[in-house]
């Protein structure tokens, strides 16, 4: 169906708006620190009192920029319960400058952060990191409580395994479980694999896992604590990577997916299960989650920048307003859709 334009419509891209569009532009990415702000932003999203932190400013000075480079096109927000996070755009918010928002990214891009910047990033993600270790650690006793508040293992267990199922998988021989929790879904792997290696960077997590799988004499899993970037990963080639509910709870779920998208092996799979994006700011401090979901096109941006390709994708509704996500990405032969 075509519309007729409206005067509005007619106004924001006429020659005289776009003009003033492209000055914005030019005059928010003209200061020093914008740039900086940008080039922090390239594969991640932060809040005002992290940038705050991170460029040493208090949060009027800093806002004042975050507006600017909003009001130029070149970063987006979203809203987790009281905070603002900031994230770049991938495209203008005004046609045609689409070209030159890319150019100034890509030349942000090419350069390296100043050490102290890059110290003050790496410390501001090893809290991140720290804050969801601290919580599982503190909290492994009651993990099948907490996650029962939004979704429990058996609300979404049967859909993962039979996704897994009937995953295009070349082989069956090594798959990664990033995050096994209790280890309930260790118990769908072993069989189905000769060999599975199971990742989780909090210990007690780990030690329930491998208890749970000495219990149901699953022979065949190798445990490591660590995380996505631990030097046992290197050289793995997994035909399948198993990451369930893990990704709100993590620093940088991107990241997460640009790691296990590097140890897959060619034909291989990566079966994601996460929470659509919502509002419940609660499930911070009582579940420990760091991000509230995630929108379906984020999850498939991070995976297409990852080198993936959506292959699948479920959505599993909640009584309690939640809704689960299950997507399969990968390489395959061929690409079917599923709601």
């Amino acid at each position: 169906m075509i519309v007729a334009a409206t005067p509005q419509t007619a106004v924001a891209t006429s020659p005289d708006s776009r003009i003033e569009a492209l000055a914005s532009l030019c005059k928010a990415s003209a200061d020093p620190l914008r740039l900086q702000i940008l080039r922090v932003l390239r594969k991640d999203s932060f809040g005002v009192s992290e940038l705050c932190t991170l460029f040493g400013m208090r949060q009027p000075a800093l806002s004042h920029h975050l507006k600017v480079l909003a009001s130029a096109g070149l970063v987006t927000t979203r809203r987790e319960g009281n905070s603002i996070f900031y994230r770049r755009s991938e495209f203008g918010q005004q046609p045609g400058l689409d070209a030159v928002q890319q150019q100034i990214f890509d030349a942000l891009d090419a350069q390296a952060l100043p050490a102290a910047l890059a110290h003050r990033l790496a410390a501001v993600q090893e809290q991140r990191e720290a804050n969801s270790r601290h919580f599982f650690r503190d909290n492994a006793h009651k993990f099948r409580q907490q996650q029962d508040l939004i979704a429990s293992y058996e609300q979404y267990a049967d859909t993962v395994a039979q996704i897994l199922r009937d995953a295009p998988l070349p082989r069956p021989d090594t798959a990664l479980e990033v995050g096994p929790g209790d280890g309930s879904f260790l118990a769908e792997l072993s069989p189905r694999f000769r060999r599975v290696i199971a990742l989780d960077n909090a210990a007690t997590m780990l030690d329930r896992a491998r208890s749970a799988a000495a219990v149901a004499g699953l022979t065949n899993i190798e445990f490591i604590h660590g995380d996505t970037g631990h030097a046992s990963l290197a050289g793995l080639q997994a035909d399948c990577v198993v990451v369930n509910m893990v990704l709100h709870h993590t620093p940088s779920p991107q990241q997460i997916l640009q790691d296990v998208a590097s140890c897959l092996a060619p034909g291989g799979v990566v079966l994601v299960t996460d929470l659509c994006r919502h509002d419940q700011a609660w499930a911070r401090e009582n579940c420990g989650d760091l991000w509230l979901g995630f929108d379906p096109e984020e999850l498939a941006s991070w995976a297409q920048e990852a080198g993936l390709t959506d292959i699948a994708s479920v959505y599993l509704a909640q009584r309690n307003g939640f809704q689960i996500q299950v997507r399969l990405f990968g390489h395959p032969h061929t690409t079917r859709n599923a709601v």
